[in-house]
């Protein structure tokens, strides 16, 4: 895929806002150590006070990049090549002294977990403060405020780690917002949320943008989610066309094996005893709020943490995390994917668009890439059970269609898949059997339409209908068990 690409594009015109210049580029461009050719060039762009712009492209086109170039982070924190003009407040990059550029831009990362340095909210929030000299007296006061604003007033003496992926972007956002900024980055902040939660996202992060006037700029895969908050859109990299030959039946229509995996597990305080059957040949999805305790389910069920009850029968159970880098142990991509002794590491390659980025270091590429390596590393190794928390997060729609044909390839091998999404679409779309999750319990499992077509269920589970995989309230069966 070619790279580089750049246009900018003015949605209609909303509101009147005062105009005036906060950021400028011109003709720029970015080269990584070692690679031919930039990632990005010919970017010229300007934001002016209250513009919400909203950064589109697919996986590995350059959109994180980019934003490591308007908060100062590129070139100081690598040692690539960067040509053209970057002018903030009227003041070039390179005249700001360490530090200044991120009390005035705030930016939460696409892998909340990369941005953290204290174990408690209250604290990290505090460490935040530290770093901007605001004095201690005055911590207090901040910190409430902001917990206040951001509903995270329960979670101020919590660990950070023992938080679900959703609820850490969220201590993240209120960690940049305490900062006070002119300027917000936003990396795929709704890639954690379950669905109901993203819709309150925007809204409060809306009204918040409102009363602040912040120039934001955001990479989100789900823009359909922010309705119309944004009056700029920035396309990076190539359009890749959706075949029109893809595959939308549910992988229910595929052979399936005789194979049954059962597992109980026991978490107290986050997980109550959970059973679960998963046929050979079939994808079960979980779905619930955040905070529920779908990843705690997964990491008992691969023995990763502690259970007070664990019964699982099989030891061939393949498990991909929310945060794949931590999976990672070679130095390219190619290496990972075939550190299991699979046959099929080309293909897997090739199938999950890695090819660019094959003899790239896996920690160097795009979150989405990243996500796609794990994934394809999983997969060469031909586990009977795989678990897959969140395989969707950070993908463009043709990266989640190659995604989608490979899960169902293996499951017409025998194999038997658990996946944790907040996608309803993509669950509608692979879903033999639908589990339910909330508050540490777990219910189902369900026939997907079922639950797509159940106002009370959704609204439990803080879920919302597919499009164009719901069905009219009035035709829908009553829910129903799967088995």
């Amino acid at each position: 895929m070619q790279r580089g690409l750049f246009a900018a594009t003015r949605l209609p015109v909303k509101s009147v806002m005062p105009v005036s210049d906060v950021l400028a580029f011109s003709d720029v461009a970015f080269r990584y150590p070692d690679e031919p050719s930039p990632v990005l060039e010919d970017v010229s762009l300007k934001l002016h006070v209250g513009d919400k712009w909203l950064v589109k492209g697919p996986s590995g086109c350059g959109k994180s990049t980019l934003f490591y170039l308007l908060n100062g982070l590129y070139p100081d924190a690598c040692d690539g090549e960067l040509t053209g003009t970057r002018i903030l407040f009227g003041k070039p990059y390179e005249q700001y002294r360490p530090g200044e550029i991120s009390q005035v831009i705030a930016t939460v990362f696409q892998d909340p977990d990369s941005q953290f340095c204290m174990p408690t909210v209250e604290e990290e929030l505090a460490f935040t403060l530290e770093n901007q000299s605001v004095p201690r007296g005055q911590m207090e006061e901040q910190i409430t405020r902001t917990l206040e604003e951001t509903g995270l007033t329960a979670f101020r003496h919590r660990v950070i780690q023992t938080l679900s992926g959703g609820e850490k972007q969220r201590v993240a956002t209120a960690c940049a917002l305490i900062m006070k900024p002119k300027i917000v980055l936003l990396d795929e902040p709704l890639a954690h949320l379950d669905p109901m939660t993203a819709r309150e996202y925007v809204q409060w992060f809306s009204a918040l943008q409102q009363r602040h006037e912040w120039t934001v700029l955001v990479i989100d895969h789900q823009a359909e989610l922010w309705r119309d908050f944004f009056d700029h859109v920035i396309e990076l990299g190539e359009h890749v066309p959706i075949s029109e030959t893809k595959r939308t039946t549910p992988s229910s229509s595929k052979p399936v094996g005789s194979g049954l995996f059962k597992a109980r597990v026991n978490v107290p305080g986050i997980l109550n005893t959970a059973e679960l059957q998963l046929e050979s040949g079939t994808i079960t999805v979980l779905a619930g709020p955040n905070g529920a305790g779908k990843s705690t389910l997964l990491k008992a069920v691969a023995g990763l943490i502690p259970s007070a009850e664990r019964e699982v029968y099989t030891q061939s159970i393949g498990y991909v995390p929310q945060s794949p880098e931590f999976l990672f142990m070679t130095s390219s991509v190619r290496q990972e994917v075939a550190l299991g002794g699979g046959i099929r590491t080309e293909t897997y390659i090739d199938k999950l668009l890695l090819g660019a980025v094959a003899a790239s270091n896996p920690f160097a590429v795009s979150q989405g890439q990243k996500r796609r390596t794990a994934l394809a590393a999983m997969l060469n190794d031909a586990r009977s059970v795989l678990l897959l928390d969140e395989p969707t997060a950070g993908q463009d729609a043709y990266a989640l269609e190659e995604l989608e044909d490979a899960l169902f390839q293996v499951v017409t091998d025998g194999a038997a898949l658990l996946v944790v999404t907040h996608d309803m679409n993509f669950a509608s779309r692979i879903a033999d059997a639908l589990l339910l999750i909330r508050d540490g319990d777990m219910s189902g499992p369900f026939v997907p339409r079922s639950v797509f077509s159940n106002p009370a269920l959704l609204e439990k589970y803080r879920l919302v209908a597919s499009e164009g995989g719901s069905i009219d309230v009035n035709m829908a069966a009553p829910v129903e068990s799967f088995y």
